[in-house]
């Protein structure tokens, strides 16, 4: 096959085996060091996309994305309505109605400050709660009366079990009774206990919202939030933009993202996950560099046939393209063993902790798994960045090379 000059000799120096033996050293320890700075860096963003999803499906599947409501905060009259016009909106997938206030929940042994919300089951089908119940169902809210679904964590705190019963306190809502005002309680049976695995699990109970609304002294259903899912959750501010400047049906509505509770913790997520990309990039770069020692050893080495290239008619630009080329191929080499031994990596990395019988997430959670998820854009970036970095550090050899001057490196031949 035809191939240029200039590159045909830089593959023929990448494979000769003339070179001194600490040239040799340098060539392949600068592959090594790029082979296991992009395997290391494929690896960690995986597991950190792995965290950032994990986070996303477990806080972010339980804590409204976009909320609902009117700005008194009054009952929804007619949400099933205002519920049709905006699950018509776009990155809209499920719109569920939603009564929400803070309350105490107070066992046998223990007292403790929660969120309650009062839904209707039938609209929480898909709900990560009803896919993570460990005894119970959220179908019986609907089913049994003053019913309560709590999560597992609390219900360890409280030493709670199916079918105890827990009072329910209101402390902002009060009545009048002969021993004057007190907060309004009532007592609830535990129907339901759920493990999402985020600090959800200890904060947030859940009753049908007919009888919350009922504790709460309000009529009907009590609705006064609709809580709208997105196809991602990271689409909240520009679909609350795009509500509020259309204002469906009423105009006195407002939109709340998570971002204003939940922001500052992804946000620190999304900071940690950076840090890494710039760290391990750097640990690439300083491998990618390596190959500037190799490559300025070999120009030594071959001054003498460098000045013989020259001498028949070799431009300094050709000059310049046997040594990109030579030291592009190390790199090369680099970036496709640790493309590879990244993505295996990867895919094997629990397999391989549990081998080696190492726990990330401490001795009392060995049967947690790390959370992968690799994905292709991420794994051609760090490739191709890592092609540049050897490029860059291919061009001041390849210069230098150049530069060589044949009637005075010849003249002792």
């Amino acid at each position: 096959m035809f191939q240029p000059i200039s590159i045909f000799i830089g593959l023929r120096y990448s494979r000769s085996r003339s070179n001194t033996g600490f040239v040799s050293f340098i060539t392949f320890f600068s592959i090594v060091g790029i082979l296991l700075g992009v395997a290391s860096l494929i690896t960690v963003v995986s597991v950190m996309n792995g965290f950032e999803g994990e986070l996303k499906k477990r806080i972010l599947g339980i804590i409204p994305q976009v909320v609902v409501s009117q700005k008194d905060n009054r009952q929804f009259e007619s949400w099933t309505n205002l519920r049709a016009t905006l699950l018509q909106q776009p990155h809209v997938i499920q719109v569920t109605p939603l009564l929400e206030t803070e309350a105490l929940i107070q066992s046998e042994n223990s007292l403790q400050g929660v969120l309650l919300q009062g839904i209707i089951p039938q609209y929480e089908v898909d709900n990560i709660i009803n896919n993570n119940m460990v005894s119970g169902s959220l179908e019986s809210l609907s089913s049994k009366p003053y019913s309560l679904v709590l999560g597992q964590t609390l219900a360890i705190k409280l030493n709670l079990v199916l079918g105890d019963s827990v009072r329910i306190v209101l402390p902002n809502k009060t009545v009048f009774t002969p021993m004057g005002r007190i907060p309004v309680q009532r007592l609830f049976n535990v129907t339901g206990i759920f493990n999402v695995g985020s600090q959800v699990d200890d904060s947030i109970i859940y009753v049908h919202s007919k009888y919350g609304a009922k504790i709460l002294r309000r009529k009907g259903d009590g609705i006064n939030q609709l809580r709208l899912y997105l196809d991602d959750a990271f689409n909240a501010k520009k679909v609350a933009l795009s509500l509020q400047k259309n204002k469906p049906i009423e105009h006195s509505l407002e939109f709340i993202t998570w971002n204003e509770s939940q922001g500052a913790f992804f946000s620190a997520v999304n900071m940690e996950k950076k840090m890494m990309w710039l760290m391990l990039s750097l640990i690439v770069a300083v491998a990618a560099f390596n190959i500037v020692s190799a490559l300025v050893m070999v120009v030594i080495e071959k001054q003498g046939e460098i000045g013989i290239l020259q001498t028949l008619g070799l431009s300094r630009s050709g000059i310049v393209k046997i040594f990109i080329t030579q030291g592009m191929v190390n790199g090369l080499w680099g970036v496709g063993l640790g493309s590879i031994c990244g993505i295996l990596l990867t895919y094997n990395l629990n397999t391989l902790l549990a081998i080696f019988s190492v726990s990330v997430f401490g001795a009392g959670y060995s049967a947690q798994t790390l959370p992968v998820q690799l994905e292709l854009i991420n794994v051609l970036i760090i490739m191709l960045s890592a092609l540049f970095m050897s490029f860059i550090a291919t061009l001041y050899p390849a210069y230098q090379a150049s530069k060589t001057q044949p009637a005075e490196v010849l003249r002792n031949e």
